[in-house]
């Protein structure tokens, strides 16, 4: 971006903080960035006020769905933060953006921003993202047009899909459980709210959609995770040294700490070992870790392919990382929960108790496995069928039984 188109932005984005907030809210997103450099979090909500208080959920919105043309094709409004590169949300919901394009439905993503970007400003990052995406890029806030279908994809987005008037069914893309990212409190209330919204949910994987009808009584259809296996395979000939762990210490559900003291115990028991890590930039942890910050899906690949295993943690849904690192031949270790053995349901993957000393072992236990080469060639193979075009196809179906199409 040029410096006076980046000049430009800043100024829309101040002059949108100050109509929406007034000028004591541009104070106060100053003050939370600060927080945020310095280490703390800030307390500012992704989410307006004006549009929490605009939902009220004793008032059940009525469902108005326009007429499906002839040809069956449908028009589909996605509301969501704005789609950054390396975001695993993102990725998953525009691969089922892109193929209701494939099969000719139209998509439109309209973006809700409470840190006064405009969807103009970002729509070029975003397809420079996500190319495959053909629709309109648009900002929620200046309202939707009419669709068949309207898609939250997140808990801050579902209260401007609630409130907005335009026709169409209310859907919900859910790839976790987000109360689950907060203390107990106002925002994980607010998160908990938008599952009692009345929405259809299309959940990653089954156990959300189970917690969903248990806990909210929210009717709700899943798909299974896929695998992009053309990205993530063996590439023959790379010599494995170490192991990867997938580090998001600004992410507490991905449990940096636990995986770091897992780290530190293995590093101690085998020297010999790289221990790489990736996911956002860490810092100097000890002369045998290697820092590598964000990594494009190609760089991921090669990485897994130097590693017997690599550590993917999550308290909460399972992110995309354990099916990858399977199509690499890189042996996934991860904390044992509910969560995690109902969606990945795969062979290879490596179970252990959420204690530095239970990953540390099992990581060991992988390296140390004489039958290495073996059980990497069998990782990748139990993946290979994998596909993302099912949980389009799946997408599909679920619209068209849900519109009476």
């Amino acid at each position: 971006m040029s410096p006076s188109r980046s000049v430009g932005r800043r100024v829309h984005q101040v002059a949108r903080i100050v109509r929406e907030r007034g000028v004591r809210g541009l104070g106060a997103r100053a003050l939370s960035a600060a927080a945020r450099r310095l280490g703390a979090d800030g307390d500012e909500l992704p989410v307006r006020e004006r549009d929490v208080l605009a939902a009220d959920l004793s008032a059940p919105r009525p469902v108005v769905v326009p007429p499906v043309p002839a040809d069956g094709r449908l028009t589909v409004n996605w509301v969501t933060t704005p789609p950054s590169r390396g975001s695993g949300g993102h990725t998953t919901m525009l691969r089922l953006v892109e193929h209701l394009e494939s099969l000719g439905h139209t998509c439109r993503l309209y973006l809700y921003d409470t840190y006064g970007n405009r969807a103009e400003d970002v729509a070029g990052s975003v397809r420079a993202a996500f190319p495959g995406f053909r629709g309109p890029i648009l900002d929620a806030t200046d309202g939707m047009a009419d669709a068949h279908a309207v898609f939250a994809t997140a808990w801050m987005t579902a209260y401007p899909a609630h409130n907005d008037p335009c026709a169409g069914k209310r859907f919900y893309l859910v790839q976790d459980y987000e109360p689950w990212f907060f203390p107990l409190g106002g925002t994980s209330a607010l998160a908990g709210n938008t599952y009692d919204m009345g929405f259809h949910g299309f959940t990653a994987g089954r156990f959300l959609t189970e917690k969903l009808r248990e806990d909210h009584g929210m009717s709700s259809d899943w798909f299974d995770f896929g695998c992009d296996t053309e990205r993530y395979h063996l590439t023959g000939g790379a010599r494995r040294d170490g192991v990867v762990f997938y580090a998001r210490r600004r992410a507490p559900r991905r449990a940096f700490e636990l995986g770091l003291m897992a780290l530190r115990l293995f590093s101690e028991a085998h020297p010999e070992l790289t221990v790489h890590v990736y996911g956002e930039r860490v810092g100097d942890l000890g002369p045998r870790f290697v820092d590598h910050g964000l990594l494009s899906p190609d760089e991921l690949n090669s990485l897994y392919n130097r590693c017997f295993a690599g550590l993917g943690l999550s308290m909460t849904n399972v992110s995309l990382v354990p099916h990858e690192m399977l199509a690499a031949g890189c042996v996934p270790v991860v904390n044992d929960a509910e969560h995690n053995r109902i969606v990945l349901d795969a062979e290879h993957v490596r179970y252990a108790r959420a204690t530095p000393h239970d990953l540390a072992r099992a990581l060991s236990e992988v390296v140390t496995n004489p039958s290495a080469a073996e059980v990497a060639a069998a990782a990748a193979a139990s993946v290979r069928t994998r596909s993302w075009a099912a949980a389009g196809h799946e997408l599909e179906k679920v619209l068209r039984r849900e519109l009476g199409v």
